[in-house]
């Protein structure tokens, strides 16, 4: 028996700001959208893994939510310190140039960290922090 990571969840604020930063600007394929009401949920990941994908969902889509939790949560997600993910990339400083070229939100640019690893971070549109990590 084995198990596997199948997709994790990430915020989305503005649904084609994330699609085009996802699609666009990390290369991830689109591999579902569905939209319900004014709600939409973009489920993405890259071509190589198509068994792992991250879903960029409405935070406030649970029903469970009270109002005081939403605002609570919003303003989390506004600062950018709720959410996040690690990747990693072949070349980090290649992939590094590209992403800021294409005007993503630079946080830390890439460097060696004590524990051993080189790598470096940007924000999402929603501030989901992403850390990309030298393969």
């Amino acid at each position: 028996m084995s198990i596997t990571i199948r997709s994790s969840f990430l915020p989305l604020v503005d649904a084609e700001a994330s699609l085009a930063f996802y699609r666009d600007v990390l290369g991830f394929e689109v591999r579902l959208d569905v939209g319900h009401e004014n709600m939409r949920w973009i489920t993405v990941g890259p071509a190589e893994q198509p068994d792992t994908a991250f879903v960029l969902h409405p935070p406030l889509a649970n029903p469970g939510l009270t109002e005081e939790e939403g605002r609570t949560l919003m303003e989390l997600i506004a600062k950018g310190s709720y959410f996040g993910a690690n990747l990693s990339a072949s070349d980090l400083d290649a992939t590094f140039a590209r992403l800021e070229a294409a005007g993503a939100e630079v946080v830390q640019e890439p460097m060696d960290q004590q524990w051993g690893a080189r790598d470096c971070a940007f924000r999402d549109p929603a501030g989901n922090m992403l850390r990309i990590q030298q393969a």
